[in-house]
């Protein structure tokens, strides 16, 4: 198990209840251990077991909900 933090650019957030579906978009990824979303600045901070899943994976279920996602670091 190794945890890595990734910075996620949102684009398409305009209120809180885009940030809900973020989380809500992001909830049953296995291995995803922590997320914060940033409405002011459009990031998303995660943290996850990439022995589980990978940034992509969380960036695909993003854009899956209607916003465009992208790793901002890697």
């Amino acid at each position: 198990m190794a945890d890595q933090t990734r910075i996620i650019k949102i684009d398409g957030m305009t209120c809180g209840g885009c940030v809900a579906s973020v989380h809500t978009a992001t909830a049953d990824i296995d291995g995803l251990e922590t997320i914060t979303v940033d409405l002011a600045d459009s990031l998303a901070t995660v943290t996850f077991d990439d022995s589980k899943t990978s940034a992509e994976t969380i960036v695909s279920a993003i854009d899956d909900a209607g916003f465009e996602a992208a790793v901002a670091n890697s």
